[in-house]
């Protein structure tokens, strides 16, 4: 039986999980990564943490199993997209620590390039508002910031990439730089026309060419794994970013198709075939995937930031609940909020309000109001912003979605998806194996080396777990979603001006 090798490494931990042919899970290990926060409002990960975890699991996943490498056909990668890593070619030593997606030290530079009039410019390339969220702006930060860092790029000693580049090059032993077209489409620098890295763009944000990988496509033999690593040579033959690969995984494949991610932040995806089409409701367009020789196929998404951290910080700032399971129980311990909206922009808001000065605001406290009602809110504020997205994702596309495929950690709390329903007013479909991203990963690279013939052949492997429909009326939901839009107006702009201090 072939099996295929997931690495999945994410904001908050790396993970292996080895996938037989018929799409099922027969192994996982998984490891936390540190977070960093030097300031307020920075985020870091150490970037050979990165890697050791991500060798270590894999190792480890395959041994639980009783695999050897010769067993395993394949190896599939799957990310953190935005996060960026720069390290020396010569040592693969990093020269700095790698800069999350969820980092916003580069806002104010933002700023500037949107006063300069710049933003026009990189929307119409790359498909993408111009926010600190994506990894040109930090990479241009550690250029500026780490001593030297920018006359060794010049030089070509430095080398740029998102995670999944960092562990091509640490797995192949440094013989390969490169990334795929989903990746390189989250990073202010790549044309998603013309299917290149921009002179334009790189020059506006003063990054060397040199420094960055060469682009592929989302499923094709790479390489194959340094003779050092395992006792026999695997070949990397799939890499797509994790809502990219949770897309895939889901299934979602033809136009009008959606799913929804529930993990750390909320990432909604709606595919739109060959056509990349521009969004006039503050959206990204971005690359789906490419397959092999196939035209490239495009999305449209919506990113909130904030999802599952903030059952996180219920846990571990307010401390009213014990563990992330725990907080089903506790909202249902209310029959609603009791009109109490919690907005999560603990670091801003997303998709599509774009606002990184947001910040996390309570409203409609009373004397009544009891930690039942706050863990409701919270999950509400969770489902709130999905339908904002959702919301405005139909008016660009000129479609209604006839379901919303999801997944993600949260996707397992039966409140928080009947409450998802409602406010949409349209179907759920939780599938029946919930590790999308991995399983996209690995049914991107087993594609490539002919585990899977066809993506007929693994659509047939898709299976429903749970489907919920839509309990609430039309009419309570508008008017729960219009006091959801007051809270929202409390939020914005909060940290502007120096408001957030005092």
């Amino acid at each position: 039986m072939p099996y295929v090798l997931a690495l999945d490494q994410g904001t908050t931990s790396s993970r292996a999980i080895v996938f037989d042919d018929r799409g099922r899970i027969r192994s996982v290990a998984q490891r936390e990564v540190e977070q960093i926060f030097p300031r307020p409002g920075w985020v870091e990960h150490d970037p050979t943490e990165i890697w050791s975890s991500q060798i270590g699991v894999a190792a480890e996943a395959l041994s639980r199993q009783g695999l050897r490498a010769s067993d395993v056909a394949a190896i599939g990668i799957t990310n953190q997209r935005e996060t960026a890593v720069v390290w020396d070619r010569a040592t693969g030593a990093p020269i700095h620590n790698a800069i999350v997606w969820q980092d916003r030290r580069t806002a104010a530079f933002c700023d500037q390039l949107k006063a300069d009039g710049h933003a026009p410019t990189f929307q119409a390339k790359t498909g993408l508002v111009l926010d600190s969220y994506f990894s040109g702006t930090k990479v241009r930060w550690i250029l500026d910031h780490v001593e030297g860092a920018r006359a060794r790029a010049q030089a070509g000693e430095l080398a740029f990439g998102t995670v999944d580049s960092w562990l091509v090059w640490n797995l192949t032993g440094g013989r390969h730089h490169l990334t795929d077209v989903t990746n390189a489409s989250r990073t202010l620098l790549f044309d998603i026309h013309a299917g290149d890295w921009d002179d334009e763009l790189l020059a506006i944000l003063d990054v060397p060419r040199s420094m960055l990988p060469e682009v592929r496509s989302s499923s094709e033999v790479y390489a194959e794994t340094s003779p050092d690593l395992f006792a026999s040579p695997i070949p990397i033959a799939g890499i797509a970013g994790d809502q990219q690969a949770a897309t895939f995984g889901q299934r979602c494949v033809t136009p009008g198709m959606a799913k929804n991610t529930y993990g750390t932040g909320c990432f909604m995806l709606m595919h739109t075939g060959t056509e990349a089409v521009a969004s006039e409701n503050n959206l990204l367009t971005t690359v789906a995937w490419k397959l092999g020789d196939a035209p490239t196929e495009y999305a449209l998404e919506g990113s909130v930031f904030i999802a599952g951290a903030v059952v996180q910080w219920l846990r571990d700032g307010l401390k009213i609940i014990r563990s992330a399971a725990e907080v089903e129980a506790l909202a249902r311990a209310v029959e609603d909020t009791d009109g109490v909206y919690l907005v999560p922009a603990f670091a801003g808001l997303g998709a599509p309000h774009w606002d990184p000065y947001a910040r996390g605001t309570l409203v409609g406290l009373t004397r009544g109001t009891t930690d039942g009602h706050v863990a409701r809110a919270a999950l509400d504020g969770v489902a709130y912003q999905v339908a904002d997205v959702l919301e405005a994702m139909e008016r660009d596309a000129g479609l209604a979605v006839a379901e919303l495929r999801v997944d993600g950690g949260a996707a397992s709390n039966d409140l928080l998806m009947q409450t998802q329903a409602d406010l949409l007013q349209a179907p759920l479909v939780r599938p029946a194996v919930t590790e999308t991203t991995a399983l996209g990963a690995a049914y991107l690279a087993g594609l490539a080396v002919g585990v899977w013939g066809s993506g007929a052949d693994i659509s047939e492997q898709w299976a429903v777990d749970r489907r919920f429909t839509p309990s609430m009326a039309p009419a309570e939901a508008a008017r729960r979603r219009a006091g959801w839009s007051r809270a929202l107006d409390r939020a914005r702009g909060w940290a502007a001006d120096g408001n957030e201090v005092g």
